[in-house]
């Protein structure tokens, strides 16, 4: 700290406010919120439990200044247009500022339905708004073809008879008001179903298509009839290919995954009830802090652009500006607009499917960034930070895996010249080592790997430059003895996380490498790290299961080893194997009638109680 942030740091109030950080050159690089801004302030200078990026950017504050306010929600309001006036290099700013599209119905006798990019003070009706244009004009398909209304942009009636009806009417696509035999109410009355249909109102809609199909029906009016029957038809299909949310109107639904520099996000589209799509959304370089604080400040900088507000706001973590964040939206929209973080039901599971696409987006937004950096540039980075002679050009990593001691398992994954190399990757189930003792397990995995090695396996032939285990030195020392007992020199480093379980740097027996974060050797560690503790995981876990699937079968008069894969093998679940009649299990290849009675009677007798 200089003097200067020294003297105002003393003299900072007890209130609510808005802080903002400059750099040197007295650009602002950071603008934040706080309850009481003496003690926000202060924990950037005096704390030390900092994220590396968060240390990164007070390495670079020069002075700041304050901006007192009222209450906490008017430092909201602030906030977000100071973020957007000046666009801060450490706040999170989203690249893509384009709103979303609409849906509008123009007011016109004979209306027309259309892509809108924003709502206008027209009359029209306005729908959405929709993830994408792709969704719009799919929509706009569906409701053509299903009510048969105008493709083109003729205006009616000033239009009407100055050309023959086009090719969509020979296909029956089009009901051709270019012809002046639509009445316009008849045309408006279409319009009104297309209403309703988009706003998710398809159970009357379609009840009354029904009446109205069986009274043309009974007037023998077979054409009219046919017509109400396709629509039912082609609502009916729609309706079923929708994820109905039940009771919600419009809504939308937030989640993230956050690593270090990177951040992905998630926003689910609830529409008329319906869930519509998604969007994702990466950033790179922001001031993460906490997940529901980084969380909170998307939502924030997400509905500071021109987009519609719904009335229901869904967060896969409670937030802690959510009070303040709803009273900013309810003035956004004119509204009031609730915030909540489900706990349970088809909210929640959606909250947990938007956290999982952002998880999964993040995976491959590190492989993304790291390809932009270099993987030549990595592998260099990495070199001069551990000291090699030669960048590492095939590196193993290797985790071990357990639940209470039980099921042990070891990975070793692969990366050649800074890409993944599936096809030599490895499993190892642990056969010498009982209970949860991580070194002896990867002692065991490393004397296996290498023996094969000494034994010119041609599945280990390789050997590598460079070992990496994912833990501290402790797994450092058990793989070193084991090369040492073979006699083969290759460096060995462990793989260290901090408190958050998040890549920190590595870890030999003479010290410790502090990778800079961001840069393209700790994203490259960070990519080993998580892949050697992904594939030991997907192993442990496919163990776990089967041991469970096959326990549920001990105990039945006989099944045996043999009999319990037939059965694993046939139905795939247990869940499967308990519903099966006896007729059903002993269509089982190897099970006799006898046994499969005997199992039917077990899950019979197992199910009353």
């Amino acid at each position: 700290m200089n003097e200067r942030i020294t003297s105002k740091l003393k003299t900072l109030p007890d209130s609510p406010g808005v802080y903002i950080m400059r750099d040197a050159d007295g650009t602002i690089i950071y603008v934040g919120k706080a309850k009481i801004l003496k003690n926000r302030v202060r924990q950037y200078f005096h704390g030390t439990n900092h994220t590396p990026k968060v240390a990164a950017m007070i390495e670079k504050i020069e002075d700041f200044e304050y901006i007192l306010t009222d209450t906490e929600f008017e430092a909201l309001c602030l906030e977000s247009n100071l973020i957007k006036t000046h666009k801060p290099r450490y706040n999170i700013l989203l690249k893509d500022d384009k709103g979303y599209p609409f849906i509008k119905i123009t007011a016109e006798d004979y209306p027309r339905i259309t892509l809108a990019r924003k709502k206008e003070a027209d009359g029209a009706q306005y729908f959405g708004p929709y993830p994408s244009s792709a969704v719009v004009y799919e929509t706009l398909d569906v409701v053509r073809r299903i009510f048969s209304i105008q493709h083109c942009n003729k205006k009616f009636p000033a239009e009407i008879g100055r050309t023959r009806p086009c090719l969509y009417h020979a296909m029956h696509r089009c009901s051709a008001p270019c012809t002046g035999q639509i009445p316009v109410e008849a045309y408006r009355k279409t319009f009104e179903e297309i209403t309703r249909f988009l706003n998710g109102d398809h159970t009357r809609l379609i009840r009354e298509l029904e009446e109205k199909m069986e009274e043309a029906a009974t007037d023998l009016a077979f054409e009219a009839a046919a017509a109400y029957r396709d629509k039912i038809e082609g609502i009916r299909r729609i309706a079923k290919q929708q994820k109905v949310i039940t009771g919600k109107k419009d809504a939308d639904i937030f989640a993230l995954a956050l690593e270090e520099d990177l951040a992905v996000f998630a926003v689910f589209f609830i529409r008329g009830g319906k869930l519509l799509g998604s969007r994702l959304y990466r950033e790179s370089g922001g001031l993460y802090a906490s997940d529901a604080e980084t969380l909170a400040d998307f939502v924030q900088a997400y509905y500071s652009r021109d987009v519609a507000v719904p009335s229901q706001v869904y967060t896969a973590l409670p937030l802690p500006d959510a009070t303040e964040l709803a009273a900013w939206l309810t003035e956004k929209r004119e509204k009031t607009v609730h915030m909540h973080t489900p706990q349970r039901g088809e909210l929640r599971q959606l909250c947990d499917m938007a956290a999982k696409n952002c998880a999964h987006a993040l995976e491959t937004f590190k492989i993304d960034e790291l390809r932009k950096t270099n993987r030549d540039r990595a592998l260099s980075d990495l070199q001069e930070e551990i000291g090699m002679e030669k960048p590492p050009v095939r590196i193993e990593a290797y985790d071990i895996s357990n639940t209470g001691g039980s099921e042990n398992v070891g990975s070793m994954v692969v990366f050649l010249n800074g890409k993944k190399a599936p096809a030599e990757y490895k499993r190892f189930k642990i056969k010498y080592i009982i209970g949860s003792n991580d070194y002896d397990c990867m002692k065991e995995v490393l004397s296996r790997r290498f023996l094969r090695y000494h034994g010119a396996d041609s599945g280990f032939s390789a050997p590598p430059d460079l070992i990496l285990v994912d833990g501290g030195l402790g797994h450092v020392h058990a793989a070193e003895e084991i090369l040492e007992r073979l006699a083969i020199s290759i460096p060995v480093l462990g793989m260290v996380k901090d408190d958050r379980h998040r890549t920190r740097g590595l870890i030999h027996s003479d010290g410790t490498v502090s990778l800079t974060p961001g840069s393209a050797a700790f994203r490259l560690v960070t990519l080993i790290q998580d892949e050697a503790h992904r594939f030991a995981i997907s192993y442990h876990k496919n163990l776990r299961t089967k041991k469970t699937f096959a326990g549920e079968l001990d105990g039945i008069r006989g099944v045996g080893p043999a009999k319990k894969k037939a059965l694993m093998t046939h139905f795939k679940s247990i869940t499967a194997i308990r519903e099966a009649t006896a007729e059903k299990l002993a269509e089982v290849k190897g099970i006799d009638r006898t046994t499969a009675e005997n199992i039917y009677a077990y899950f019979k007798e197992k199910n009353k109680k």
